[in-house]
């Protein structure tokens, strides 16, 4: 392990694990605060693009990290053999372990979650920075239970005014339709994304589920929105037509994340989820 990082900090035991590489808990040595070390093993990087993955998150956590819910670079150390990146611990479940446990969350508990969500990719946007794999994976929790959005590996930059973007990265539940058409697209497909994490924290299910991989492609291409009843019967009206304009397969229609969060009203104990979308 690189010496520089063994002065600074004191790697602890291993809280997570990925296709790279491996998370530990470790603390400062100077002030004692515990933070997460992302060690990723340059050896597994088998080709350029996921060499590029890794090479890029963190300059783009450099740039983002300033927002209360997108987590927070504090170091890195690079080496011959790992890059090891110093961010905010996050020893909560993330969303996706909850989610597990939980199946499905009431309204007011999905809007609390879904509304940082999207603040912190309307942080992104403004910065020009589409994250492109929203998902509840990468939706963290700090020991304090602040959301903290995370893994920004298949990010990609965009000028705005019009600037597209191609390639298709992500997961299928979670991809916008024109993603997997192949086709130029905008940072929107983040905003379809975040409306199906919003969908399954409702329902408990994916909005576009297929026993293989083609047909999935099928249901989120065709994009026929579905809200069954004996789940949705509890959901307001208010949510439900968010989801209708977030999962939005006509992109010109689709919400931008400003657009929803200037929709959200939470002057009221009562008003958790945004009011008249037209």
């Amino acid at each position: 392990m690189c010496e520089k990082l063994k002065r600074e900090y004191q790697v602890c035991e291993e809280i997570g694990r990925g296709r790279f590489g491996v998370v530990y808990r470790c603390f400062s040595a100077v002030s004692g605060d515990s933070f997460a070390c992302k060690s990723i093993d340059k050896r597994l990087l088998s080709d350029a693009v996921n060499r590029e993955c890794v090479e890029k998150e963190p300059k783009i956590l450099q740039l983002l990290s300033n927002h209360p819910n997108i987590l927070q670079l504090y170091q890195v150390f690079d080496d011959k053999k790992y890059i090891h990146i110093i961010t905010d611990l996050c020893s909560s479940a993330s969303l996706y372990h909850r989610l597990t446990s939980f199946a499905l969350f009431p309204e007011p508990n999905a809007a609390s979650i879904f509304y940082p969500l999207i603040s912190a990719i309307t942080h992104c946007h403004r910065l020009g920075i589409a994250h492109r794999d929203i998902k509840p994976d990468n939706i963290l929790f700090d020991p304090r239970n602040k959301l903290k959005l995370a893994n920004f590996g298949s990010a990609e930059s965009f000028n705005g005014g019009g600037t597209m973007m191609s390639g298709v990265v992500g997961t299928p539940y979670y991809e916008a339709p024109e993603v997997l058409l192949g086709r130029e697209y905008d940072e929107k497909v983040d905003v379809w994304s975040a409306g199906v994490v919003l969908y399954v924290m409702l329902s408990g299910f994916v909005p576009f589920y297929g026993e293989t991989a083609g047909e999935t492609f099928e249901k989120v291409v065709r994009g026929n929105l579905r809200f069954p009843t004996r789940v949705f019967r509890a959901v307001s009206g208010e949510a439900k037509n968010l989801l209708r304009k977030t999962i939005c397969k006509d992109v010109y229609r689709r919400l931008s994340t400003e657009q929803v969060l200037s929709k959200f009203d939470f002057s009221s104990s009562h008003a958790y989820l945004p009011t008249g979308i037209e």
